[in-house]
């Protein structure tokens, strides 16, 4: 990669390091350690589980699982944001439930983990959760036991994002972030806004942010996906924003994207999700190759496993393949990941130091440099 600003990891000193593209073994790509820091909860379900979930609230479908799919879940290709978001009132109808919330974060934390992905931040609104009845607070503890269990069953750690709704009244939002602020340090790592970008400006929640930055706590904001880099700068300069979740219309403003690299702000991006919502027309036309090689610090997402139809391998390999990386340069993408999770720093460090040990270790056990090109 270039850039005098990359944070990638340079041995240059491995002739694996030249593998490229397709040439890069499929079982490496399954077996390299990996993180996913934007994956919203009620567009991750399982498919069957959300089937199940629907038929027991009563909630009629066709009987054919391909057109009982089509009627829960959006095609690959969607008209815009607004019509996208429209299909989370198919699952946060049957997620109104504590086990129902358990069960899920449970089941989508030991998905993650067959992919290893070795650390998961989930992220949801408890407000949405609340139409029988349930607490924002009880939403929390059922979302987190979930995610305790599949720690217990697999290897992986994880965290919460909560998460506030741009459409929403900025009130609500502040309500949001104190519950955050409550649950800080027991399993909730940072506060989040969502939903439809344009005509909703972040500004409007400020507050909620003035109120999260005071606490101490982190925060990452949607923005650059349903609307311009103007988005992504109120995220950042109105609202105080440590990450950005998808960042894909950065390039539209060369200074903002200079500060961005600048600071070392990680970008959240999703491939394949900016591709069914039309920010950009194909994977190959996604900016993430170019801000690679600016240096800027990139991570790799699934963002709505079950509506998007992907998995953390898939975005890999679609990243990997799109954009013809190296081994050297996949693996830089990942640990851009660990890098930027929300854990403390010397947590963090210990785990950017397993997953490079475990990449040097993959490639002996695969053979990698014997496979590869000179």
């Amino acid at each position: 990669m270039s850039g005098a600003a990359s944070p990638a990891r340079d041995r240059g000193s491995r002739r694996s390091d030249l593998l490229r593209g397709a040439a890069i073994p499929d079982a490496v790509l399954r077996a390299l350690p990996k993180t996913d820091l934007h994956c919203h909860l009620d567009g991750s379900l399982r498919l069957s589980t959300l089937v199940e979930l629907t038929r027991g609230e009563g909630i009629e479908l066709p009987d054919d699982p391909g057109e009982a799919e089509r009627h829960l879940v959006p095609g690959p290709r969607v008209a815009d944001q607004a019509e996208y978001l429209r299909w989370f009132e198919n699952t946060l109808a049957v997620l109104q439930r504590p086990e129902a919330l358990q069960r899920v974060a449970r089941e989508l934390a030991l998905d993650a983990a067959a992919e290893t992905c070795w650390y998961l931040e989930v992220r949801f609104c408890p407000l949405l959760h609340g139409r029988r009845g349930l607490s924002p607070d009880d939403a929390v503890a059922a979302v987190l036991a979930g995610l305790r269990e599949a720690e217990v069953q697999a290897r992986i750690a994880t965290g919460v994002i909560i998460t506030g709704i741009r459409t929403i009244d900025p009130a609500a939002s502040l309500a949001l972030a104190e519950l955050a602020v409550r649950w800080k340090g027991r399993g909730v790592v940072a506060f989040d806004l969502a939903g439809e970008e344009k005509d909703y400006p972040a500004k409007d929640h400020r507050e909620a942010f003035y109120h999260v930055m005071n606490n101490n706590l982190c925060s990452t904001i949607h923005a650059g996906e349903g609307f311009g880099p103007t988005s992504i700068h109120q995220a950042l300069h109105y609202c105080g924003a440590n990450r950005i979740g998808h960042g894909t219309r950065l390039h539209e403003d060369p200074e903002l994207l200079a500060y961005v690299n600048d600071h070392r702000i990680p970008l959240e991006m999703c491939i394949t999700s900016n591709v069914q919502m039309g920010v950009v027309p194909e994977a190959a036309d996604h900016p993430l190759r170019w801000y690679l090689d600016l240096g800027l610090r990139v991570t790799i997402n699934t963002d709505n496993r079950l509506f998007v139809r992907t998995s953390l391998l898939d975005e890999l390999r679609a990243a990997v393949r799109a954009f013809d990386l190296t081994l050297l340069e996949a693996e830089n993408l990942l640990l851009n990941g660990f890098k930027s999770a929300f854990l403390p720093a010397r947590r963090k460090a210990d785990m950017v130091s397993e997953a490079l040990a475990r990449m040097e270790d993959l490639r002996d056990e695969q053979g990698l440099d014997g496979a590869a090109t000179p």
